[in-house]
C-alpha cells in the first residue's frame, strides 16, 4: 500500500511527530539538541516556523514552505536523523530497525495536514497552543516552556490570559491518539 501525502508547493503543514517510546521525555531533556538540529536544518533547507510545541514525546509543528518547494519530508529525516545522531543509544532497537541500521528513538512515520485556509489554520494553531494542557502538564498553556505562544504573546498576536475552548475539536483530526 502506498501512503499518498499532500504535496503543495509552498503550502502550510500541520505536523505530528512523536517518539517511538512514547512513555519518553527526550524531547524535553534534550530541547537544546532538537531546537540546535531544527535551525540548521531551516538554514539549508528552508521553511517559516509558524506555530510549535515540543512535549516530552511528540511534537506538533506548522510549516509553510517555499512557494518553490514541497519538499517536508527530506526537512523531517534530517531533523530526525540530525537528532538522533547526537543522542546516546540507549534506546531499544527491534531486530527490523536493527537490521536497516536504524535508531529506535522516533516513530518511523507521522502525520501531515495541509491547511486549507484561514479557519484551518487558526484551529490548528490552538491545537498547538493548548497541547500541554490536553495532557495534563500544565494548567494553563503559557506556563508550557517549549511552545511558540510565548511568541504569540511577545507579538501581540495573544494576550497573556489566552484560554482555549475545545467545543467541537475532533482530536483524531490532528493525528495524536491519547
Amino acid at each position: 500500500m502506498h501512503y499518498r501525502r499532500a504535496d503543495v508547493k509552498g503550502g502550510t503543514y500541520f505536523f505530528t511527530v512523536n517518539l517511538a517510546e512514547r512513555n519518553n521525555t527526550l524531547l524535553v531533556d534534550e530541547i537544546d539538541v532538537l531546537r540546535n538540529v531544527m535551525n540548521k536544518v531551516k538554514k539549508q533547507h528552508p521553511f517559516k516556523l509558524d506555530a510549535m510545541v515540543v512535549l516530552r514525546d511528540h511534537l506538533h509543528m506548522l510549516w509553510t514552505l517555499p512557494v518553490y518547494d514541497n519538499d517536508y519530508a527530506t526537512r523531517w529525516m534530517l531533523i530526525k536523523s540530525g537528532f538522533s545522531r547526537q543522542i546516546p543509544k540507549r534506546e531499544r532497537i527491534n531486530t527490523s530497525r536493527r537490521t536497516k541500521g536504524e535508531r529506535g528513538i522516533w516513530q518511523r512515520r507521522y502525520w501531515e495536514h495541509l491547511i486549507r485556509n484561514e479557519c484551518d489554520y487558526e484551529k490548528h494553531v490552538d491545537y498547538i497552543h493548548n497541547n500541554p494542557v490536553k495532557h495534563g502538564y500544565v494548567k494553563c498553556a503559557t506556563d508550557w516552556l517549549y511552545s511558540s505562544i510565548h511568541t504569540y504573546i511577545l507579538k501581540g498576536i495573544l494576550s497573556h490570559d489566552w484560554g482555549y475552548n475545545d467545543d467541537g475539536i475532533d482530536e483524531d483530526m490532528f493525528g495524536e491518539k491519547t
